[in-house]
């Protein structure tokens, strides 16, 4: 059985940083892709970040593009999402992703095989 375990949500001023992690069992962190996806309130999960299972890799969506940032360490079966420059917009829950594709059409939310339960980022204006 999989499990995803999140760290790191909370509320900040725009402008500010906030680090998201994600670890795992039940799959062998270090043959699998992963990301992070969010979903802001009204509106349809969209992804953020993806990083190949050697994290040789990453795709970064456009709208976080020079703010965010993906990484994985295998050796601690963790991976992170270093969010900078955060805005108002940026307000959603944010989901870590297990075992997806991080190509092209294949980086969306109805291909993840595992999700975590998500973590609150709050930007406040």
């Amino acid at each position: 059985q999989v499990q995803v375990v999140k760290s790191g949500g909370g509320s900040v001023q725009a402008g500010g940083s906030l680090r998201l992690s994600c670890t795992t069992s039940g799959v062998t962190f270090s043959d699998v892709n992963m990301g992070w996806f969010r979903q802001a309130p009204g509106k349809e999960r969209e992804g953020v970040s993806c990083i190949t299972w050697r994290g040789d890799n990453t795709y970064v969506s456009d709208s976080v593009k020079g703010r965010f940032t993906i990484s994985r360490d295998n050796a601690e079966n963790t991976l992170y999402l270093q969010m900078n420059s955060l805005k108002p917009e940026d307000t959603a829950m944010y989901y870590c992703a297990v075992g997806l594709s991080c190509i092209g059409a294949h980086f969306r939310p109805t291909a993840v095989p595992y999700w975590g339960k998500g973590t609150l980022v709050t930007i406040s204006s």
